[in-house]
């Protein structure tokens, strides 16, 4: 028979996609402008004209054959030697083509990373609310998902909570920033002081704790600076996609840097060889990887998404909803209107508005709002928002 836990993970849907597949049933029954649905992160803005410039360039001027083949199994060598480039000019790293490894996208490079690392029993660490596929790809990998409980006053780390939950087993700890779902940056001083902590205990452990940066909306912020985290801390990974920069969510093109100045760097970039092998993640695919490497310094137009942000997030706090402001991504993370999210979110789908519950995020008093729709969906939204308001006044 089937592995059963297999079967659990694929007969049941996340939330995240049974409310989006909800939505388009009632958008074909009541039509999709009566339908307000803010449960997917699926990029509205288009890909920048740069990269069908790109696609048709390498179409046009390049072998067929070469365009479409095989690369390297952790990617083109000339690919990585670009990107390196540009990571070394933005962040004054100093890394090569040899420290980066092409993956299908931060979902592939965080997994990879995980099943590189992890032995039975190891724990990963990460910070309510995260990303809920960490729990799937650390579990898969052989490890344990300890969560440390949400700061919900600014989203930033609690030290002490972390503090508590790390310990011998502690093989990496994992970040998200800017986070999906609270659009929080951590602070330069939150990355100093995190990565301080590693150190201490990196050394009294006497064994490495990585750290895991996943960090596939670092050119989604607005008017903040995301630290670049092998600069504070040399064992770190960084996984990266180009699926909201380059709004391409669907080409699943993405990377794993491993720093030089890591321990056994050469050892633990086999590792991530060898878990990209035997996940299957190996040569990217290679169209893409020329594609992203003829599109350097580009990015989807942000400035809609700052717009949609100021709109929503003015929109609710005048209507008395209480949200950490986001610096980044395009996700709101309200307070629910009742202590049972999943209960608030049932309520707010009578409306047709449709909210991610906090539940599977790590924070079930909070939902989750994408607001990489169209700036009309969140105009025509916000007296949806005030009707679900009236309803808990009363």
């Amino acid at each position: 028979m089937v592995s059963e836990k297999m079967y659990e993970l694929g007969s049941k849907r996340s939330v995240i996609r049974e409310l989006f597949e909800f939505g388009k049933k009632r958008a074909e029954e009541v039509g999709a402008e009566n339908v307000y649905d803010f449960s997917i992160g699926n990029p509205n803005v288009p890909a920048p004209e740069a990269v069908k410039k790109a696609i048709l360039e390498i179409l046009e001027e390049e072998n067929p054959v070469d365009i479409h083949s095989y690369t390297s199994a952790q990617g083109d060598l000339k690919v990585r030697n670009t990107l390196a480039e540009d990571i070394n000019k933005r962040f004054g790293t100093k890394f090569d083509g040899n420290n980066l490894y092409m993956t299908v996208g931060a979902a592939a490079s965080i997994h990879i990373c995980f099943s590189a690392l992890a032995d039975k029993g190891d724990e990963f660490i990460t910070f309510a609310p995260y990303f809920p596929e960490y729990r799937c790809f650390v579990e898969a990998a052989g490890g344990k998902l300890v969560v440390v409980p949400a700061k919900i006053q600014d989203f930033q780390i609690d030290f002490g909570e972390f503090e508590k939950r790390l310990n011998e087993k502690t093989k990496a700890v994992i970040v998200n920033t800017p986070n999906n779902p609270s659009g929080v940056v951590y602070t330069e001083e939150t990355i100093i002081k995190l990565t301080e902590i590693l150190k201490a205990k990196s050394k009294e452990y006497n064994h490495p704790i990585y750290l895991i940066s996943d960090e596939p909306y670092r050119e989604i912020a607005y008017d903040v600076e995301v630290p670049y985290l092998t600069k504070y801390y040399d064992n770190t990974f960084v996984c990266y996609s180009y699926s909201k920069s380059l709004s391409l969510p669907g080409e699943r093109i993405g990377y794993i840097v491993v720093p030089s100045e890591m321990e056994e760097a050469k050892k633990v970039y086999a590792a991530v060889c060898g878990a990209g092998r035997a996940l299957g993640y190996v040569c990217a695919p290679s169209l893409f990887q020329k594609v992203v490497a003829k599109c350097i310094g580009v990015t989807a137009d942000i400035e809609i998404y700052k717009k949609n942000r100021d709109l929503l997030y003015d929109g609710l706090i005048k209507l008395g909803y209480k949200c950490v402001k986001p610096e980044g991504a395009f996700y709101l993370f309200p307070e629910a209107l009742e202590e049972d999210a999943c209960a608030f979110s049932e309520k707010a789908k009578k409306y047709d508005l449709l909210l991610v519950p906090g539940d599977d995020f790590g924070c079930p008093s909070h939902v989750r709002i994408s607001y990489c729709v169209t700036t009309e969906q969140i105009l025509r939204a916000l007296p949806i928002f005030k009707k679900l308001k009236e309803e808990y006044d009363k």
